[in-house]
């Protein structure tokens, strides 16, 4: 009799051991030093795209395999998925990534339903016209203005233009910024308004050279932060950690100067981290 109980409570324990290895924890994740699935842009010169051959190149994506090395995690074992700005949390929340790199602004908002380490960039919202085209060479003038705007849905920069940079502007959101960059270089349009890394980014690509000039404004601070699951600290104190060592031995310098520098961006110094709980 007493070996029979032993013998159930011996199973009843590998079954509870078994269901918490598959379900795991909510708050203290980490990583199992294996793989990893990150999400970022596909479509953002300089910062996450996906060639034609299959690869990707950026500084997020730069940033996030170097956070990856930290984490015991191998360039060829991360999984990288697309994560479209309005999807995001939705990534995050379903479990669908590990954690996002994909110029992910940090606000409050976003906060209420994700985590975030970080910041590793410090990005500034601005405009890209057309190079002949000076009629926003101000605030004020952008603020009086009626000009057609692009931007993506989900983004906080298409939030920002309605409620405090352009109100009387009437705002087209699209899916991706290449669709906003269609419709500023057919007319379509009159500026694409985002964050000046992302439009230095396209402004420096080859098919668009000379094409397209940013405005010069600095609308307002993006803190570009790597978006975790909510309450996860394990993970960010990982994450930052990794961030802090990229800046002290010169790495995140290094990837800064490859991307930005061929679209002569004056990138600002690594931002002081944040998000530490």
């Amino acid at each position: 009799m007493n070996l029979r109980k032993a013998s159930m409570s011996a199973a009843a324990a590998l079954a509870l051991a078994l269901t918490a290895t598959a379900c795991g924890g909510d708050s203290d994740s980490g990583s199992d030093g294996d793989s990893l699935t990150i999400g970022i842009k596909f479509d953002q010169p300089g910062l996450g795209l996906k060639t034609p051959d299959g690869k990707y190149e950026g500084f997020d994506v730069d940033v996030a395999t170097y956070i990856a090395k930290e984490m015991g995690v191998k360039a060829g074992d991360i999984t990288w998925k697309e994560a479209p700005s309005a999807d995001r949390e939705n990534l995050i929340s379903n479990g669908d990534v590990d954690f996002i790199a994909a110029t992910y602004s940090i606000t409050p908002e976003r906060k209420e339903k994700v985590s975030f380490a970080g910041p590793y960039l410090m990005a500034h919202q601005d405009l890209l016209v057309r190079k002949d085209d000076d009629s926003v060479g101000s605030e004020k003038a952008l603020r009086d203005s009626k000009l057609k705007l692009c931007s993506v849905t989900g983004s906080t920069s298409a939030q920002n233009v309605k409620k405090d940079v352009a109100p009387k502007a009437d705002l087209l959101e699209y899916g991706g910024y290449s669709e906003c960059l269609t419709g500023l270089e057919n007319k379509a349009v009159d500026a694409l308004t985002t964050d000046d890394s992302i439009l230095a980014g396209y402004a420096a690509q080859k098919a668009h050279q000379g094409k397209f000039k940013l405005a010069g404004l600095s609308l307002s601070d993006e803190p570009y932060g790597v978006g975790i699951k909510k309450g996860d600290t394990k993970l960010q104190k990982q994450i930052n950690d990794a961030i802090t060592k990229m800046v002290d031995d010169g790495s995140w310098k290094k990837a800064a100067d490859k991307h930005f520098g061929p679209a002569n961006y004056e990138y600002d110094d690594a931002p002081k981290i944040t998000e530490t709980s």
